[in-house]
């Protein structure tokens, strides 16, 4: 094979209370890649669409993922990367990590699968590296891995998959604003209280033993952020009115999605979803700022090849 064409799938970092640990794969959104062999040895970026972003190598985070990737394995051609973006980048639900996890997932198929998924991991957190500066993998785990993830450590970097039940849906809403990452990190306390912290490793605790068991009630319980959410909700507009139409509509819990603008509704049921979806556009439709509404069931295989 010397040609491969893939779906990169936008993904949910934090998951509510799981801040840079936890994220989840959607099946409805993503960027489409095409990869090819050549006889020149190197990483060439040779289209870009929808977006205006860096053609140079070093400068786009497919690039620096995929030249990570080559260095280390030192193979006997180059790769062409065309991207055809589909995520906004800055919309909070994993642009950058699409790319990033969509390169080395790519090149891996062309080059035999050499590596693991958790290696592959490891190469595309040096693409997001670029976008967040610094190293975080709940977004790229969540694409290649597919389903729910947890980043256990980066050091050695060891991810878990959590189990997804079978009748939970996502509801998603884009508001065409950016927030970089970096600005969103910003905003957060270096220094939080005993009391939140205890309550947020309750609330990550039983959100997983949640997912294992299908627990959708002690979902609803789990799905809460008492340490980002607070600070970082400001930076979106209306973010108050979302969270509480969707909640309202029948949402197990709603929250801002990795570092925003996008926020996230999980729903136990397609139909639920929906309602959500419907609510929420209630009220942003009158708000003046356009934006995107998507549901989704939970992607659990992550990248896929088209």
């Amino acid at each position: 094979m010397d040609v491969i064409k893939i779906f990169a799938p936008a993904t949910v970092a934090n998951v509510a209370c799981g801040f840079d640990v936890l994220g989840f794969c959607l099946d409805t959104v993503g960027d489409e890649m095409v990869i090819r062999k050549t006889t020149n040895k190197g990483i060439f970026i040779t289209k870009i669409e929808n977006f205006d972003l860096p053609l140079e190598t070093e400068l786009n985070v497919a690039g620096v993922s995929a030249l990570a990737m080559y260095e280390a394995l030192k193979p006997d051609c180059g790769f062409e990367i065309e991207i055809y973006k589909n995520i906004k980048p800055g919309s909070g639900i994993g642009s950058s990590a699409a790319s990033a996890a969509g390169s080395v997932f790519a090149i891996n198929k062309l080059l035999g699968n050499p590596l693991n998924t958790t290696q592959l991991t490891e190469f595309a957190i040096k693409g997001e590296a670029l976008a967040n500066g610094c190293d975080v993998a709940d977004n790229v785990a969540a694409a290649l891995f597919g389903g729910f993830t947890l980043v256990k450590s980066l050091n050695p970097l060891e991810i878990l998959q959590i189990p997804t039940p079978d009748n939970l849906f996502a509801t998603i809403i884009h508001p065409q604003i950016e927030i970089k990452t970096s600005e969103s990190r910003a905003v957060l306390p270096d220094h939080i209280k005993l009391k939140d912290a205890i309550t947020q490793w309750a609330n990550v605790g039983s959100l997983i033993h949640s997912l294992h068991t299908s627990d959708y009630s002690l979902m609803q319980k789990s799905l809460h952020d008492v340490i980002v959410e607070p600070h970082r909700s400001a930076l979106i507009p209306y973010y108050d009115e979302i969270k509480t139409n969707a909640l309202d509509a029948g949402a197990l819990g709603t929250c801002i999605s990795g570092s925003g603008p996008s926020v996230f509704s999980l729903s136990k049921g397609l139909e639920t979803a929906n309602l959500v979806r419907q609510a929420i556009n209630n009220v942003y439709s009158k708000k003046g700022i356009d934006f995107d509404l998507h549901v989704s069931k939970i992607n659990s295989q992550g990248i896929k090849i088209l």
